[in-house]
């Protein structure tokens, strides 16, 4: 049995270390980590909207005293699901990438509440995301929220007395990721460089640099590590999702050197090896982003690869049994 159950919630990891957790670890469902020594605190990413940041925060300072004032929030990158919850932090320092920064400005919260506002003359791209993701979080009232200190390559903080290593690994999974380390504590947060019990979906790449960041992280004296999705933990779950990468990226590659297009190749590859992480769908889109890694000349637009997406589950290509209740989208 797993030393930390992936339930919803605040899970103490020790050294003064919380993690808080969103079961199933899909599509908007992250983690967030707190960092504490005496009455010092830093936050490691907020949540996808005001109410779910509002419930953490809430959690986190009625279990640790030092929770009720933050200091410092770092972003590990620019996904809204890490940072929309920002606004909640005022008066806190805000600590990212100088990389993460300038794409969470390309990409503020505003855009994407106007995207799903708009969703209908989106087609089938729009009503995927909107039925995956949006229909779960609300996002009209939140705010673009800029951090207030920015670095490039690594960044040394103090929590009370806690030393906290912060490591630019990206771009990788955006073009910004970095992750917190606790050299004394052994413990990592990774953000969305770790996905645990699930497919990742490539933003940004090259894979190469995720692989590296999994390899940084290997070379590491940890034993803890909080993934930016699903359960908590250790080298052995980081060495398996290396071999995912490196999977997709060997296979990827086959077909594009064949001559395959990039939907077809993501409809070969077999999945068979992760038949238990859910939302396979996202192969599409790391396909897609492998072949413009390659030298693909087509680079389709991001809703055209929801639809995509989209064609995937309509095609019953998905190990999506947990998505099979969703309206509209039932496979067969």
């Amino acid at each position: 049995m797993a030393k930390w159950q992936f339930t919803k919630g605040l899970h103490d990891i020790g050294g003064g270390c919380h993690a808080y957790l969103q079961p199933d670890g899909g599509w908007g469902w992250s983690n967030a980590g707190l960092i504490t020594d005496g009455d010092r605190s830093l936050l490691v990413d907020t949540l996808f909207d005001l109410r779910l940041t509002r419930e953490m925060l809430g959690t986190m300072r009625d279990a640790v005293p030092a929770a009720k004032s933050i200091g410092t929030l770092v972003n590990t990158h620019s996904n809204g699901d890490h940072t929309f919850g920002n606004q909640l932090l005022g008066g806190s320092e805000i600590v990212t990438t100088k990389a993460c920064a300038q794409e969470m400005l390309d990409r503020p919260p505003e855009a994407l509440a106007a995207m799903i506002r708009n969703r209908e003359a989106l087609g089938d791209g729009g009503k995927f995301l909107y039925e995956m993701m949006a229909r779960h979080f609300e996002w009209d009232d939140v705010v673009y929220t800029a951090p207030t200190q920015t670095f490039d390559g690594r960044l040394d903080l103090k929590v009370g007395d806690k030393q906290v290593q912060l490591h630019e690994a990206g771009p990788a999974h955006t073009r910004g990721d970095l992750l917190v380390y606790l050299p004394k504590e052994k413990i990592v947060f990774t953000g969305d460089l770790l996905f645990m019990g699930g497919h990742p979906v490539i933003w940004a790449g090259p894979i190469r640099n995720w692989i590296k960041a999994c390899d940084t992280i290997l070379g590491w004296d940890v034993e803890i590590v909080v993934p930016g999705h699903g359960p908590i933990t250790d080298k052995a779950g980081v060495a398996t999702f290396r071999g995912y990468l490196e999977y997709i990226d060997r296979e990827a590659r086959k077909r594009y050197d064949a001559g395959v297009g990039a939907y077809e190749a993501a409809t070969q590859i077999s999945l068979e090896p992760y038949v238990d992480w859910i939302d396979s769908e996202r192969i599409v889109m790391n396909v897609a982003a492998l072949y413009r890694e390659y030298g693909a000349a087509e680079k389709p637009n991001p809703m055209a690869l929801w639809a995509d997406m989209y064609r995937f589950h309509q095609a019953g290509l998905c190990n999506c049994h947990r998505h099979a209740q969703l309206k509209g989208l039932t496979t067969a």
